[in-house]
């Protein structure tokens, strides 16, 4: 096989042709290496931090010691990883000034559990500074651009995974959402994006925005390819007080139709009632246009659409995930003080000066902003009218869920309010780049599993559809993203490079 054809294939592709011998782990780990090296360290997309120096031996079969790790399955396909979880000996940056060139002493325990069953670490992807962003423009090693349009974002944090994918740099990539940053990047960019249900996936090794939110999860371009991921992703792990045992296991999706399955289409995340229309601040025509076709083709495929589904603490998700994230965030973040890692300020008059300077010089404007942020809304007098508030919100959110849940099998939204917009577009108006997670943040702050499909076109510029389930659903909700695909046809190969 050319190069050409070699990238060309999925990764469960990958997989099968190595395990019949039809091609070698190690061609086609060159063959993506090659691609990446394209585009790190500033040069085209930007999408890498890292990118191994060669191909390994053989596929890696043991894992660090993770629990529960199987060999083989995965055959040496290259794996992409966003830079913030922990990788032995590798630099894991978070994106982050502060932490340059720091190379951790273990491994996250979602890297081991995918290294462990065979794949193959490929590089590690630019994101938002300690994943703090929609844009992926937050980096300290300077913004990734989207493989649609170069003068556009890919979303983020997880930009550097979601642009790698699509241009054909990696098979697949792991990703991190908080409050969409899965999802988001993965709608932007054309490709798949999947939220597990908080706690299915470890996040031992992953270095914290906010404990509470922070949860692990495959890019890809198939849903085949995102089963696949998953299904040696999920695991309970003592090493991650959060973590919780998976009711069964991951199947690969094989499901056509979706007779049976009742849609809920809620109103409060499914209008431009966030802002004007088409003006950025609300749903875009364009993008309501495909959504709306979309449910068109799954009411072919035999689903149910239920419009009267209500989400009626919706609209408040955003306005309590700005309390509750910054203030998780500013107690994590306190750790990077100069003292045991990372950067350190150079000739400090004493402690404090020490602290302050290396903050200063580390850390970037919005991580700033939000440690600012957080360490105000839980400050003496304030705790309550901010912080507390806002769990009760969060509260509200997930009973609004188990309600609409007790109606409908499966949630459906656009995945993000407008396309990818134009890089330096809204890098001064935080609060716009802020509703660019109006769509996903409800679904992280319930726990809830979540995944983004792509569903066309509006501008020439991809659309995703964000698929909603309880708990521990994602063997349906793949089914049902899986079925969709199919229906939809969505080719994002206009994106490779």
């Amino acid at each position: 096989m050319s190069d050409a054809e070699l990238t060309d294939l999925s990764a469960a592709e990958a997989a099968r042709e190595i395990a019949a011998g039809e091609i070698a782990a190690g061609e086609l780990f060159e063959a993506y290496r090659a691609r990446a090296a394209e585009h790190a360290s500033g040069a085209g997309l930007n999408c890498f931090t890292w990118v191994a120096p060669g191909a390994p031996a053989e596929p890696s079969l043991g894992g660090d010691g993770a629990p529960g790790t199987q060999g083989g399955a995965l055959q040496g396909v290259p794996l992409a990883v966003k830079d913030l979880f922990c990788t032995e000996g590798v630099p894991s940056q978070s994106g982050s000034k502060i932490l340059e060139g720091y190379l951790p002493p273990y491994t996250a325990t979602a890297v081991s559990r995918l290294t462990g069953a065979g794949a193959s670490l490929l590089g590690k992807t630019n994101q938002d500074e300690f994943a703090m962003g929609s844009s992926n423009e937050n980096s300290a090693y300077g913004p990734v651009l989207n493989p649609w349009d170069r003068k556009r974002v890919p979303g983020g944090s997880s930009g550097g995974s979601a642009a790698a994918v699509a241009a054909g740099l990696a098979p697949w990539a792991l990703g991190t959402d908080t409050g969409g940053s899965i999802r988001q990047p993965a709608a932007l960019c054309g490709i798949v994006g999947l939220k597990p249900t908080y706690g299915a996936v470890s996040r031992y090794g992953m270095i914290a925005f906010a404990s509470s939110l922070d949860q692990a999860g495959p890019l890809t371009r198939d849903v085949t390819d995102a089963a696949l991921m998953l299904r040696h992703l999920v695991v309970h792990d003592e090493r991650d007080a959060t973590s919780l045992s998976f009711p069964e296991e991951i199947v690969l999706p094989s499901a056509e139709r979706l007779e049976g399955i009742r849609l809920g289409v809620p109103r409060e995340l499914t209008s431009n009632s966030t802002g004007g229309d088409g003006d950025g601040e609300g749903i875009e025509r364009g993008v309501l246009d495909a959504f709306r076709a979309a449910l068109g083709r799954a009411e072919e495929l035999g689903a149910e659409i239920v419009e009267s589904v209500e989400l009626p603490h919706a609209p408040h998700a955003l306005s309590a995930y700005y309390v509750l994230a910054p203030a998780e965030a500013s107690s994590n973040l306190a750790r990077f003080d100069g003292v045991r890692y990372g950067l350190r300020a150079e000739s400090p008059k004493d402690l404090v000066d020490m602290y302050t300077r290396t903050r200063h010089d580390g850390f970037g404007p919005e991580v700033k902003r939000r440690i600012m942020l957080g360490t105000y809304a839980l400050s003496s007098g304030y705790y309550d009218a901010f912080y507390g508030r806002a769990q009760r919100v969060r509260t509200k959110i997930g009973e609004d869920f188990r309600t609409a849940f007790d109606q409908v099998d499966l949630i459906v939204t656009p995945t993000a309010p407008t396309v990818a917009f134009k890089l330096g577009e809204k890098t001064a108006d935080p609060l716009a780049m802020y509703l660019n997670d109006f769509c996903t943040v409800p679904m992280s702050l319930a726990g809830i599993p979540a995944i983004s499909i792509p569903c066309g076109l509006s501008d020439g510029l991809p659309v995703g559809l964000q698929i909603a389930g309880p708990a521990f659903s994602e063997n349906r909700l793949l089914d049902a993203a899986h079925a969709l695909e199919r229906a939809l046809g969505f080719d994002g190969s206009k994106a490779r490079v």
